[in-house]
């Protein structure tokens, strides 16, 4: 199984999301824009800018906490850039 860290990203909010899963990230893209309770549930505009696998569930929870640890926009900011170029 791989697991996934995400990023997503609101226009209308201007924020962004950290997260990470072991479904794969459309499905989880989904239900983030459907009904449920939580923070992203407050918006439908959320759209995927970053993701990264990994083997274990521990790694890419690891990864999920050091990116959120952070607490920088501008940290996730450079993360998304540098994984698109």
């Amino acid at each position: 199984m791989i697991y996934s860290v995400y990023i997503l990203y609101s226009e209308s909010l201007d924020k962004y999301y950290v997260g990470h899963t072991g479904e794969t990230i459309k499905i989880r893209l989904r239900k983030h824009l459907s009904d449920h309770s939580g923070f992203t549930a407050k918006v439908k505009d959320w759209k995927i800018v970053f993701t990264e696998n990994f083997s274990t569930k521990a790694e890419a929870y690891q990864r999920e906490m050091n990116i959120k640890k952070r607490k920088s926009r501008r940290y996730i900011e450079s993360i998304i850039e540098q994984s698109a170029g």
